[in-house]
């Protein structure tokens, strides 16, 4: 993948001399650079089709595409934000969590309908192009189509999940005013662009183009996305094709899972020290790291709660919970190995520092919410974000963070698979893809679950399994359960203090009013620019 992105760069220079534009990221070629140059030979449209793959850091954690650069985690349960001011990786989704009807068709920070758009609009001029006029042979051609196709499908999808049916444009004849399609329209030509990436690409590359998006990539991305479009035996079917490849397998140890490079990954975005490369070791840094910086969003005591005991059973967190607080120091030694690789507590080892998470801490500090306007690397419940973090980067200052962004692993499909087997009624299959997941970290099977018990189970792993990968707040979006479970709650944390030659634990409220969710949200709107500018387009039912 490095060596893609740096013949991205290539090809995005290659556009802008040839037009003049200053703005490379609005610049795609004009006809006459697509006869001249781009389709006569191979390696030019190479150039063309890599400046597709930035999409995949676009909508990733490290991304700005998803929710203004900050993690959907912020609208659940969680992950709390320390700000109480607007900003990305600010008081952004705490604004969302209190102040739901803040989202409208003027104003929405998880709409990402115009970006999404013009990204759209420049794989379809590819499409057209190569099409009229490659001077290539057909597999090259085909090749090439496959993974256009499936940038086309991975942003189409970006749209389905936040509206349902959305506008189908799928060549340059660009009408002004055009219709939605329904959701089932939008979703089969997700399918259908999967299903021909799938068709066509191989199921490896060559060493010079690694990193390229494959068949598992095509099988895997629709297992996925045939969830949210609740076509069961497509999702299976897809994840049953991933595995039947032979290619990929899960890590060893959990912590690699996430890290790039190695059997579990099946696409991943890679960055460089001279860039492209991102802030996230700035942004969620512990106290001490760096001046003035990091701890933006910490894990809240809801989800270490919810990790299991590495026996498989739960923890009774109640003797943490007494008013006026305690001097016991939880049993974080007893949680099982997914939350030590996932979050750093207090008493734990962070770049060689024994962690104290405590007010007027060293190495991390605790701040309540609302006793400053940043926390300006303090936490404000206890605990700090382990996941993608890179314990070997300690100069913040100097360098921008380089670790990857994996899009899709293995232990998603096995989920993904799970969930389809659930709602298709093969419980015991169900189980037999969590318990994959649950034997990698020492955990013990599940067996003889009820339907309801199968279902919880899949929603324990995702949760936890995929923790901060930003699929829980989409998930129970499209289980329909965010307006059920986050209304009327608040997120907790411990204030830690020190006290008698050790520390008083006191269960802390993090965010002082009621956290809501809008029925009405689970489609987001169109925006008011679309509306201006199409005479054609309905605003949806629920924004009427």
């Amino acid at each position: 993948m490095k060596d893609i992105i740096f013949r991205i760069g290539l090809a995005l220079l290659l556009v802008v001399s040839f037009t003049g534009c200053n703005d490379f990221l609005d610049t795609t070629p004009t006809d006459r650079i697509s006869d001249e140059i781009v389709w006569s030979n191979k390696e030019n449209v190479t150039l063309y089709v890599n400046g597709f793959y930035p999409y995949i850091d676009r909508y990733g954690n490290f991304g700005s595409s998803q929710f203004n650069g900050n993690l959907t985690e912020g609208l659940t349960e969680t992950l709390k934000y320390g700000s109480y001011v607007p900003g990305s990786k600010a008081g952004d989704a705490n604004l969302y969590v209190f102040d739901p009807e803040g989202i409208s068709p003027s104003g929405n920070l998880l709409d990402t309908w115009a970006e999404t758009y013009e990204r759209i609009r420049r794989v379809n001029e590819f499409l057209v192009g190569l099409g009229k006029y490659s001077e290539l042979d057909e597999e090259t051609n085909k090749l090439f189509e496959g993974q256009a196709r499936f940038f086309r499908a991975f942003l189409y999808f970006q749209l389905a999940k936040r509206h349902g049916g959305v506008i189908l444009y799928t060549d340059m004849d660009l009408q002004k005013d055009k219709p939605r399609s329904s959701e089932e329209e939008t979703w089969d030509l997700i399918e259908n662009d999967l299903d021909f990436a799938a068709s066509v690409l191989p199921k490896q590359w060559d060493q010079s183009n690694q990193g390229r998006v494959t068949k598992g990539a095509a099988f895997a991305f629709k297992s996925r996305a045939m969830l949210y479009a609740k076509r069961w035996e497509a999702a299976k079917n897809a994840a049953d094709s991933v595995f039947n490849l032979g290619v990929y397998s899960l890590t060893e140890r959990y912590e690699d899972a996430w890290k790039g490079g190695n059997a579990e990954s099946i696409l991943e975005y890679n960055y460089l020290i001279t860039g492209p490369n991102h802030t996230f070791d700035k942004d969620y840094a512990t106290f001490g790291e760096i001046e003035n910086q990091g701890g933006s969003g910490t894990p809240t005591q809801e989800m270490v709660e919810a990790y299991e005991k590495s026996d498989g059973t739960k923890l009774d967190w109640s003797p943490w919970h007494v008013e006026g607080g305690t001097t016991t120091p939880p049993p974080y030694n007893e949680l099982e190995p997914r939350f030590h690789a996932t979050v750093i507590y207090n008493g734990s080892v962070w770049q060689g520092k024994v962690m104290e998470n405590s007010v007027d801490g060293t190495n991390g500090r605790f701040m309540g919410y609302r006793e400053d306007t940043y926390p300006k690397g303090r936490t404000t419940t206890g605990y700090y974000l382990k996941k993608f973090r890179d314990e070997a980067h300690t100069d913040l200052v100097t360098y921008n963070s380089t670790q990857p962004w994996v899009e899709l692993r293995l232990a998603e499909v096995y989920l993904n698979r799970a969930e389809a087997n659930y709602n298709l009624g093969n419980l015991g299959e169900a189980l037999d893809d969590l318990n994959e997941i649950r034997k990698r970290v020492g955990l013990p099977a599940k067996e003889g679950l009820s339907e309801e018990e199968v279902f919880e189970a899949i929603r324990h792993e995702r949760k936890i399994e995929l923790a901060y990968e930003g699929h829980l707040y989409w998930d129970m979006r499209r289980w329909r359960l965010a307006h059920i479970e986050y209304n009327d709650y608040r997120v907790h944390g411990l204030k830690i203090s020190p006290a008698e030659g050790g520390y008083l634990y006191e269960y802390v409220d993090c965010d002082m009013q009621d956290r809501k969710f809008l029925e009405k949200t689970y489609v987001l709107p169109v925006p008011y620019s679309e509306l201006a500018n199409n005479s054609a387009i309905e605003q949806y039912d629920e924004w009427k």
